[in-house]
């Protein structure tokens, strides 16, 4: 089952992550914490932590995110875990994976499983949607 759902971010705070000593890249690495907000079918909100490989002026690099939601997917309610991450030449998004932590669910959400996705219209608006199994 598709469930969909928009979201907007905040609280969006950098940290530092320095690399091992003695490994140079030829992109900038961090790590960041941010809050979301989502609505629609998707209800509620998460917490992120937020690694990536990214050159802001180039647009070119790769992040990977773990988040831990906490809400309702078309009217059940629960939290679980999720992961996904992606690979951008500044004008795209490759490489896309999207997973539901399977066995991270709670309440009416203690089963669920499956995937999902991500995109950004031209206008800001960010779009998710999971594909899951395990909720009846």
């Amino acid at each position: 089952m598709r469930i969909n759902g928009t979201f907007k971010t905040k609280d969006f705070k950098p940290g530092a992550l320095a690399p091992s000593p003695g490994i140079q890249t030829g992109l900038p690495t961090g790590v960041a914490t941010m809050e979301k907000q989502f609505s629609g079918p998707i209800e509620g909100r998460s917490a992120t932590l937020f690694t990536a490989a990214f050159d802001p002026k180039s647009g070119l690099g790769a992040y990977c995110a773990m988040e831990s939601f906490e809400g309702s997917l078309n009217g059940k309610r629960g939290a679980f875990n999720f992961i996904h991450s992606a690979a951008t030449s500044g004008k795209d998004r490759t490489q896309e994976f999207f997973s539901i932590v399977e066995g991270s669910g709670t309440e009416d959400l203690r089963s669920i499983k499956g995937s999902g996705g991500m995109r950004i219209d031209a206008d800001g608006t960010h779009h998710i949607w999971f594909d899951v199994d395990g909720l009846s």
